[in-house]
């Protein structure tokens, strides 16, 4: 092992590396994967030993995009041997535990996600070279000060979330090495990432399918901010990667085997591809979550067992039935985290929307709510949280039982003022209004969908789905809640029959008397 025994003197060097991992919670399992790959007699790491614990061996069989660079495949096959080129960097003996424990911290170590994206960027940059391609990335030869310089097009884009897709995917499947699975369609975040970045990119059509090929420059200086603001977990991808391929190493300590096994599509994309929630889109809305919420939403990405994708889906409206009755009757008694996407239509496009709400649904006739968030979907992706100005998050009114003097709405909305709402679906799910960032103090500003103006503009609804966030907790008390509903509407349905067994006392026979003298006098009998 590489720690050193009570009896050792620990230099003043290896106290600060074990220090350093020590803060990231991964001593222990680092000193159990360095004593399983390192030679028990030079106590060093070869560098054969680490390529083959990061060795990444996938082929996808198809893919939703319809824009495939061709060099993706070699690129992943030099993931691995990129990742050890900027960490794990051995001497002429090899890696000892100093330079192990340094790498894993330079890497999976506690920093600015500026700096964690630097280090995506510089390895994405290296995979690309030995794959012997090319890259407007300028990967610095010293990283003193961890720069990055250059430029990424919408393919290397593309390319560089191809392949954190894949290491969030082999981070949830570590056991499965020679297998055979699908690619997200992910234009969604190219297109939010070239509008955002790339000169010009403001004003380009989003409906051109051209864009994905052109050579439009997004810097690294405009691509940082599009991260940070967009998908801010994106560097994560890196981080979970190695640590996933170290802690199998210590999980199955006969990892360094070649594995000669091939798994079938552990992931077919078209089990999930006919819902709104795709799992490009899952995936998407998942890199600006941090908490449960993510693990959730992830099921769509990376579980091959559709039944247990669909355990998180509590309504689509081609399925239950349109209307805000048919959604509330399976919405109602959860109470966690809920994702409501929304596909429409105006002008000849459909483009799709969403809104995250950290609380479940309540009939009310005002806003409510504590925290949320809103999505443009698709075709360009964005996320807008809230700006911490008023707390008008969710609104969802059915008709009251009662008489109202001044009826409020009935439908739901997310944002803006009563009349004024941001967005706006009306009872029967058939129109979507959607206004101006202006009219909203809510959440942040920004376009739900491309050419959004300032006017209102209505959409005919084409699909709605609602998505439960809140894990499996969440939902047996939602099943248990339901149950309880139908017992006492099967309560309140049932007829006492032994209450009318007597003629004497049943209504018909009072109809009848009444009928045939209704002026009869009838007294109380006291």
């Amino acid at each position: 092992m590489g720690a050193s025994s009570s009896t050792e003197q620990v230099s003043p060097e290896q106290r600060e590396a074990e220090s350093l991992a020590a803060s990231t919670g991964a001593l222990t399992l680092l000193e159990k994967a360095f004593s399983i790959i390192s030679d028990p007699v030079t106590k060093t790491v070869s560098i054969e030993s680490l390529k083959e614990c990061f060795k990444l061996s996938i082929d996808y069989s198809n893919c939703e995009a319809p824009f495939k660079p061709e060099s993706f495949p070699g690129l992943l096959n030099h993931l691995g041997p990129s990742i050890l080129d900027h960490f794990f960097i051995p001497d002429k003996d090899g890696l000892n535990w100093i330079s192990f424990l340094n790498g894993y911290t330079k890497c999976c170590g506690r920093m600015p996600t500026s700096n964690s994206l630097n280090n995506l960027l510089k390895v994405f940059g290296t995979a690309v070279v030995k794959s012997g391609a090319t890259t407007g990335l300028q990967v610095e030869s010293s990283d003193a000060e961890n720069k990055i310089n250059g430029y990424l097009l919408p393919a290397d884009l593309l390319m560089l979330l191809w392949m954190c897709w894949v290491m969030s995917w082999s981070s949830r499947n570590p056991q499965l090495f020679n297998v055979t699975f699908g690619l997200p369609d992910v234009n969604n975040l190219v297109l939010s990432a070239v509008t955002s970045s790339a000169e010009g990119g403001a004003e380009l059509n989003v409906w051109d399918d051209g864009i994905l090929g052109s050579d439009r420059q997004m810097p690294v200086g405009k691509l940082h901010v599009w991260v940070l603001k967009t998908v801010p977990n994106l560097p994560e991808c890196l981080v979970q990667f190695v640590h996933s391929r170290l802690s199998n190493c210590v999980s199955q300590q006969d990892v360094l085997q070649p594995s000669s096994s091939s798994t079938g599509d552990s992931h077919s994309l078209s089990q999930s591809n006919h819902y709104l929630l795709t799992p490009g889109r899952a995936w998407s809305v998942s890199l600006t979550l941090r908490s449960t919420m993510r693990d959730e939403i992830l099921k769509t990405c990376f579980t091959p067992d559709v039944d247990e994708v669909k355990e998180n889906l509590l309504y689509r409206s081609s399925l239950h039935g349109k209307g805000l009755s048919r959604f509330w009757s399976n919405v109602e008694g959860y109470n966690g985290p809920i994702l409501v996407l929304i596909s429409a239509t105006s002008e000849d496009h459909s483009w799709s929307i969403g809104a995250l709400t950290h609380q479940g649904f309540e009939n009310k006739d005002a806003f409510y709510g504590t925290s949320g968030s809103l999505y443009a979907i698709s075709p360009v992706f964005n996320h807008l949280t809230s700006s911490g100005k008023e707390n008008n998050f969710v609104y969802s009114h059915l008709h009251a039982t009662g008489y109202e003097a001044k009826p409020k709405p009935v439908g739901i909305a997310f944002g803006g003022s009563m009349g004024n709402e941001r967005i706006f679906m009306d009872e029967d799910f058939s129109k979507l209004t959607v206004r101006h960032h202006a009219y909203d103090k809510t959440y942040q500003s920004g376009a739900l969908f491309p050419n959004q103006g300032y006017l209102p503009t209505e959409a005919q609804v084409l699909e709605v789905e609602v998505w439960g966030l809140g894990g499996e907790k969440v939902k047996e008390a939602q099943n248990r809640f339901l149950k309880r509903e139908q017992l006492f509407t099967e309560q309140r349905r049932t007829v006492d029959l032994k209450t009318f067994s007597n003629w004497e006392d049943s209504p018909e026979k009072m109809m009848m008397d009444m009928v045939s003298n209704p002026n009869a006098v009838r007294r109380e009998e006291r």
